[in-house]
């Protein structure tokens, strides 16, 4: 849950900006040649689609615009089309800009239009670190850092003054946005000295510059994608409806020698757990003793050889990426593992996998977790994630998950919206990022597990997995309450209580208000990826088993928002009327020592009814991690002999006792 966020963002500042003419882009006129050949082209080539978005009619087909762009600044199309991808998939988004204030395919950033609100743990309304044993723990907000802007937060500037086109052209027109890429790419080229060429092998150091990366790591790891992208080719329908293609060039080698001379800072990997396939660096989060006996802003741990590692929690920081490290960073704020950069998807890592971070607002889900938080905005539909960010963030989740054995699902991929609340009280406070524009669709695809139908038909579990593009709920509250939101695409999937959309709204009890359309309301809707116990079907539409009650959504078989799959259930066993939900499986009181206060094992205002059915994901003990001093000395797991099953109960996830239930196969 959070505030729309409604900052201005920053203003633009001085930056490094090279200067140098390019003699051949202009024709008399004043207008880039290929530009004014792809207004000529556009009237007899129709466009294939309208953009999701109202926006200026782009000037002509993405494919022909690549075409022009490589022409006009000798840059290969190969390496143009590349780069294009790994920044927004070839996508124009209507003209909005991502979190980073980044425009069209080619992602030219205005850092003028960046949000810039605080981070999302300093709201106040949820526990980061949900531990009831300790007094709750609320960070307070902070204004974000205003310094001199990076270079790769002023690229559009940059590429108005090479081309002598209007940034608004830049912003709205996608062929001018090429144009203006391919400009910055020439640019970087001259600057490393070396000289145009019809290979795309020869282009690395400048493909590496465009990222706008500072240090040679980073600038190397998003060049190492672009090749990547180019070596296997791609194909897609963009927002815009257009189809572009690149070709696969499988045997290409780019020549990395000319990044030695291109000026970046070395940062040093030394302490971080990532895969060499990224670029990441340690910036840790102090473990330090202030106040009276206070300490932050993690716990010391010995996971996984004390308790396993079940988890990853996918977060957005809601704010920019200078800002969050400066929060990090500071003993009395809370923590996680990872940050992650939107521009060119690096990584930051703060706190070993070994040790507890305050992320997740749920204690046992903290002490068994690893947070990740993605540079982005819940309430901000058109404020886009990069492709080169959600490339980086699949490939460190494959890497920690294969590690550490957590299963590539909904249920063990959470985001931080689907954290149950741990106690009652606790449950209207829980945050709801990473939001309903997460792609976990495509995010699915990138860590290798597509989600796919793997049973027939009638099979009694289904895989909520909609359109991403083309399911677009109507959601409220982004700018102001109760104002629609940008109409947009949505990993999210809304619930009625009948098959009809003029039925009320699932209501969830544990929220204690009415249901609404509102970008942080999860009451009625689930997610893609989620899976769910099949209650009913109705024609068109199908009902699931969610929150105790029967929940209804549209289903329709030439446009599926879900797909048949296999999957074990609980339900309550035999002479159980009904079963109690938890917001986290700890242990029976005799299982503490003495030493240690027992915990309440509370339930949710929630109950799993007779005849109904819920997903598991799986068996889990009762598990309490105890570390409320500073000294690690006192740090102990408490492992008790209650079992608990993790079900996928609403939005959120939960948990049942071992012992009420019966598991069955789908």
């Amino acid at each position: 849950m959070r505030p729309p966020a409604t900052d201005p963002g920053p203003t633009a500042g001085p930056s490094r900006r090279a200067t140098l003419p390019h003699s051949r882009l202009r024709s008399s006129g004043g207008t880039p040649i290929a530009l004014r050949a792809l207004a000529a082209a556009a009237l007899t080539l129709p466009l294939l689609g309208a953009a999701p978005t109202p926006a200026p009619p782009p000037t002509a087909h993405l494919q022909e615009a690549f075409a022009a762009a490589s022409a006009e600044y000798d840059v290969p199309r190969s390496v143009l089309m590349g780069v294009s991808y790994l920044q927004s998939r070839w996508d124009a988004h209507g003209g909005a800009p991502s979190v980073t204030g980044g425009y069209g395919p080619m992602h030219l950033t205005d850092a003028r239009a960046a949000l810039a609100a605080a981070e999302h743990h300093g709201e106040g309304t949820e526990d980061p670190r949900g531990d009831d044993a300790r007094p709750p723990l609320r960070p307070e907000s902070r204004a974000p850092r205003t310094d001199e802007l990076p270079d790769r937060l002023t690229t559009l500037p940059r590429a108005a003054r090479l081309t002598g086109l209007s940034p608004g052209q830049l912003r709205a027109d996608p062929a001018a946005n090429v144009a203006g890429g391919a400009a910055l790419l020439a640019e970087a080229q001259r600057r490393l000295g070396e000289p145009s060429s019809e290979d795309p092998a020869d282009w690395y150091a400048a493909v590496a510059l465009f990222s706008g990366a500072d240090d040679r790591a980073s600038a190397a790891a998003y060049a190492n994608d672009v090749y990547e992208v180019i070596r296997a080719g791609e194909q897609r329908v963009t927002d815009a409806g257009q189809r572009v293609a690149l070709a696969a060039r499988p045997g290409l080698a780019p020549d990395t020698s000319a990044l030695a001379r291109a000026g970046l800072r070395t940062a040093s990997a030394a302490g971080t757990e990532c895969p060499r396939t990224v670029s990441c660096e340690w910036i840790p989060a102090p473990y330090e003793e202030f106040g009276d006996g206070d300490y932050g802003n993690h716990d010391l741990g010995n996971r996984p050889a004390s308790q396993p590692i079940r988890y990853i929690v996918v977060h957005d920081t809601e704010g920019a990426w200078e800002g969050v490290l400066d929060m990090v960073q500071d003993p009395t704020y809370v923590s996680w593992q990872y940050s992650l950069r939107s521009t060119d998807g690096h990584i930051a890592q703060h706190v070993k996998a070994k040790d507890v971070a305050w992320h997740a607002g749920n204690w046992y889900v903290n002490a068994g977790s690893i947070g990740l938080e993605h540079e982005g905005f819940l309430a901000e539909p058109d404020a886009w994630y990069t492709e080169a960010m959600y490339r980086s963030s699949a490939r460190l989740v494959k890497y920690l998950a294969g590690k550490y054995g957590i299963p590539l699902d909904r249920q063990h991929i959470l985001g931080h919206d689907t954290v149950p609340g741990p106690t009652s009280a606790t449950v209207p406070g829980m945050h709801t990022d990473p939001g309903p524009y997460w792609d976990w669709r495509h995010y699915f695809e990138l860590l290798g597990r597509p989600l796919e139908a793997t049973a027939g038909r009638h099979s009694g579990v289904v895989t909520i997995r909609p359109d991403y593009a083309a399911n677009r709920p109507v959601f409220t509250g982004c700018e102001s309450a109760g104002e629609p939101c940008a109409t947009h695409g949505s990993s999210a999937v809304r619930l009625y209580s009948d098959h009809d959309e003029s039925s009320p709204l699932i209501r969830d009890v544990g929220l204690g208000r009415a249901p609404t359309t509102g970008v942080n309301d999860l009451s009625s809707r689930v997610s893609t990826g989620q899976q769910y116990a099949v209650a009913d079907r109705w024609g068109d539409w199908t009902a699931i088993w969610y929150l105790g009650q029967k929940a209804w959504f549209r289903n329709p078989g030439k446009n599926p928002a879900a797909v048949p799959a296999k999957g074990e259930v609980v339900t309550p066993r035999k002479g159980l009327d009904s079963v109690p939900v938890y917001g986290r499986a700890y242990p029976e009181k005799e299982a503490y020592p003495e030493g240690v206060p027992a915990q309440a094992v509370s339930p949710l205002p929630y109950t799993m009814l007779k005849g109904q059915k819920y997903v598991t994901g799986g068996k889990v003990p009762g598990e309490y991690y105890y570390a409320v001093t500073f000294d690690e000395a006192s740090h102990r797991v408490v492992r008790g002999k209650d079992l608990y099953y993790e079900i996928q109960f609403g939005h959120r996830v939960g948990f049942v006792r071992a012992a009420d239930v019966t598991v069955k196969s789908s």
